[in-house]
């Protein structure tokens, strides 16, 4: 049996060093007649990229706005609507980590209007996907949002993001092996459309950070391993672009996290909450999750959740309270979740406390 879903995928992915002096002719060459952007930034330590890209594409005659914003919530989603409909601007870029590409592309979802990603932190996959993680939106989890038209991925830029946020990226990839299992679980239990092709991409993001996890165990990561990153975050992005889903890549380990940001007031970045969730998910899979929480800690990554400022009695709610994220989703969570003391246990034999 067929199940129809939209696939819609980036014209162009660039990866290399030195691009955000070119963006204004990468964008010209994907369409001629942009001619009015508005550059969606953190308001801090992304401005400085911000200001690149914008000179840059003021040199190839294309006006420019940027929008600082300081988190992913429908008020800065609104303020850059606002702005970009006040100028009439015909495309929509987000350059920073996660909340500058959520906001600009959630943005330009609303808008109906291209968009366009610059990272500049291989945090996690949302550089590369059509979802976003907007926090008030009356969920938790992602909403659906524009697939990037254009992706240049500075490596040398992303190099010099904080050592926790490429590992971070390594995390969120790790979870990956977790999602499609659950995946594959959902269309043997409940006949719920699978992607072999898609699952496989995605596999093959993981197995990367797994192939060269020797890599990011350096004080200082070398330039070649945040590439390697970047193009698995990519791939993985474009394994959900295809999917028209978020299922290749978010499965248990990540209701785990959203879990946890519920309990515990966002208290560590993303792919370190899935990291952990990772662990306990290919545990009740069945399968090798030591491996995992191996790979993980060789890279410095968090293995307890005193390590992402998470109490015991705030994993135990989280754990309770995860399957409930998103009831329509199954995992192998259930539809019942864990008790108080299975919850226990299982932090105890994973040694996560």
């Amino acid at each position: 049996m067929f199940y129809p879903h939209e696939i819609t995928l980036p014209k162009k992915v660039i990866v290399g060093l030195e691009l955000l002096e070119k963006v204004g002719l990468y964008i010209k060459a994907i369409d001629a007649m942009i001619s009015k952007a508005i550059i969606v930034s953190g308001a801090s330590e992304t401005a400085a990229y911000a200001k690149l890209v914008s000179d840059a594409l003021q040199q190839c005659h294309i006006e420019t706005w940027t929008v600082p914003i300081s988190s992913s919530t429908m008020s800065e989603v609104e303020k850059t609507i606002n702005i970009a409909k006040d100028v009439a601007a015909n495309v929509i870029i987000g350059v920073g980590g996660g909340k500058a590409i959520d906001v600009a592309k959630y943005s330009s979802y609303m808008l109906s209007k291209p968009f366009i990603s610059v990272p500049t932190s291989p945090s996690h996959d949302g550089i590369a996907s059509p979802f976003a993680s907007i926090k008030d939106v009356g969920k938790v989890t992602s909403v659906k949002a524009s697939t990037p038209i254009l992706i240049i991925a500075d490596v040398a830029v992303m190099a010099r993001a904080p050592r926790r946020n490429i590992v971070s990226g390594c995390g969120d990839l790790l979870g990956k092996f977790s999602a499609v299992l659950d995946w594959k679980l959902a269309h043997k239990l409940r006949g719920e459309y699978y992607g072999d092709y898609a699952a496989s991409l995605s596999l093959l993001s993981a197995q990367h950070i797994v192939k060269y996890s020797s890599m990011f165990k350096t004080k200082q990561i070398p330039t070649g391993a945040v590439r390697i990153l970047v193009e698995a975050l990519i791939s993985s992005g474009i394994a959900m672009a295809i999917a028209n889903s978020t299922r290749p890549a978010s499965g248990s380990e990540h209701l785990i996290a959203h879990a946890i940001d519920l309990v515990a007031g966002y208290p560590a970045l993303h792919g370190e909450e899935v990291g952990i969730g990772a662990i306990i998910a290919l545990y009740l899979h069945g399968k090798n999750w030591r491996k995992i929480k191996g790979v993980l800690s060789e890279m410095g990554a968090p293995t307890k959740i005193t390590q992402i400022n998470v109490s015991k009695e705030q994993m135990v709610k989280a754990l309770t309270i995860a399957h409930s994220i998103r009831p329509e989703r199954y995992t192998i969570l259930g539809e019942k979740g864990f008790s108080e003391e299975a919850a226990e246990r299982l932090i105890e034999v994973l040694e996560l406390a």
